[in-house]
C-alpha cells in the first residue's frame, strides 16, 4: 500500500494452529506483516528484541515463561520502547488479564475476534492507543475487585486530579468509551477525551489501560 507504513507483528501462542490462523488473517492486510512467531514467553521476548515489532499478540497461558512475565520483560525493556503488547484471551475473564494490564499490556483481545476487528485492533494499538473492549473490561474488573487484594496504592496521587477528572477516570475503569462518558456526564465526547488525556498526563500514564489499573489500585473504581 503506497505511502502507508507497514505494521510489524509478532504472534505468541503455544498452539501452532492458533499462530497460523492469526498469521493468515493478518497477512491479508496490505499494511500488516507478521514478522515472527513464538511458542512461549521466552521466544516472545526474543522475537520482540530481534524484530522490534509494533505489536506483540500475546497469549497468557504458555509453558515455561508465560505471557504475563513476557509482557513485563518487553514493557520493561528500554530498548523495546514503542513495542506494544496486546493480550489474547478467551471470552471468560482470564484471571491473569488484569495482571497483564498492570504489567503494561495495552489491552486485550478475544481469541474468537472477527478478522476485520483483529486487523483494526493491531492498527489501534500500534498507533499508541489502548484496546479495552467495554464488555470484557467490566467483567475483568469485576473479577479483580471481587478477590481480596492489597490496600489501595498511593491514594495521594488522587490529589493530582480535579473532581471532574476523577469522575471521568472512574467511568474509564467501568469500560466506558469517550462517547459513553460524555453522555453520562453531559459533556461532548471531545471534552471527555480531553479530561482523559489530562488525567493520563498528570499521572504519567501512557494509555487507558493504565488508567484502569490506577483506578483499581487507588480505590477510584465502581
Amino acid at each position: 500500500m503506497s505511502g502507508r507504513r507497514v505494521l510489524r507483528v509478532v504472534v505468541a501462542d503455544d498452539q501452532p494452529v492458533v499462530r497460523a490462523g492469526f498469521r493468515s488473517l493478518l497477512d491479508l492486510a496490505d499494511d500488516i506483516e507478521v514478522v515472527g512467531e513464538a511458542a512461549d514467553g521466552d521466544e516472545a521476548v526474543a522475537a520482540a528484541r530481534a524484530q522490534r515489532p509494533d505489536v506483540v499478540l500475546m497469549d497468557i497461558r504458555m509453558p515455561a515463561v508465560d505471557g504475563l512475565e513476557a509482557t513485563r520483560r518487553i514493557v520493561g525493556d528500554p530498548h523495546l520502547d514503542g513495542v506494544r503488547v496486546l493480550v489474547l484471551t478467551t471470552f471468560e475473564p482470564d484471571e491473569y488479564v488484569f495482571e497483564s494490564l498492570r504489567a503494561g499490556a495495552s489491552g486485550f483481545l478475544l481469541k474468537d475476534v472477527e478478522p476485520d476487528d483483529l486487523r483494526s485492533a493491531v492498527r489501534i494499538v500500534a498507533a499508541g492507543h489502548s484496546l479495552l473492549a467495554p464488555a470484557v473490561t467490566r467483567r475483568v474488573i469485576e473479577e479483580a475487585t471481587a478477590r481480596p487484594g492489597p490496600a489501595p496504592v498511593a491514594p495521594e496521587r488522587l490529589g493530582l486530579l480535579t473532581e471532574r477528572e476523577r469522575e471521568v477516570v472512574t467511568l474509564v475503569a467501568r469500560g466506558l468509551s469517550n462517547e459513553e462518558i460524555g453522555a453520562a456526564l453531559l459533556m461532548s465526547p471531545l471534552t471527555a477525551k480531553t479530561h482523559v488525556s489530562r488525567a493520563m498526563t498528570k499521572l504519567s500514564l501512557r494509555d487507558r489501560a493504565q488508567l484502569v489499573v490506577f483506578a483499581y489500585e487507588t480505590g477510584l473504581r465502581p
